[in-house]
């Protein structure tokens, strides 16, 4: 499978401020060009080798970042008036290689944890709302089975 960037989702670099008692990990401003409002912020655990997903989001903006171990994300551009419409892209977040992951509604995403504990935090643009989404089962053929390995 060739993977490809899509269209709207942005894979940034929040930073990280190193002190002597511990790192202060930065995760969004309201003045980053990603930021659209604030809904609700959330972790999410997922357990080495689980996939949780497939969902897809109608109004929802996630923005992602893992401060505990390692989650290896598959997205699908479900968005038919999209330029990249179809293309899948996989990104890999990380506590030792500490990146923000936004996702913008009508993208398609799962996750698959990497390591013993892996924690997620979405700073979403909308709270909640369970009529908002879609579930999708993870074996519904949209990512085949070997695209999860790294």
């Amino acid at each position: 499978m060739d993977f490809r960037e899509i269209k709207d989702v942005l894979v940034s670099f929040p930073g990280v401020i190193d002190t002597p008692k511990g790192e202060v990990m930065k995760i969004m401003k309201k003045s980053d060009p990603e930021f659209v409002n604030f809904g609700e912020a959330y972790f999410s655990v997922v357990r080495k080798g689980m996939i949780k997903g497939l969902k897809r989001h109608s109004r929802m903006t996630c923005n992602l970042v893992v401060p505990a171990g390692s989650v290896t994300f598959l997205l699908f551009d479900d968005r038919k008036g999209s330029g990249t419409f179809g293309f899948v892209q996989r990104v890999n977040l990380s506590r030792s290689q500490y990146k923000k992951l936004t996702i913008p509604p009508g993208v398609i995403y799962g996750f698959i944890g990497e390591e013993e504990n892996n924690i997620i935090l979405n700073i979403a643009d909308i709270e909640h709302d369970p009529d908002e989404s879609q579930n999708l089962p993870v074996d519904s053929g949209i990512f085949p089975g070997d695209l999860w390995k790294s």
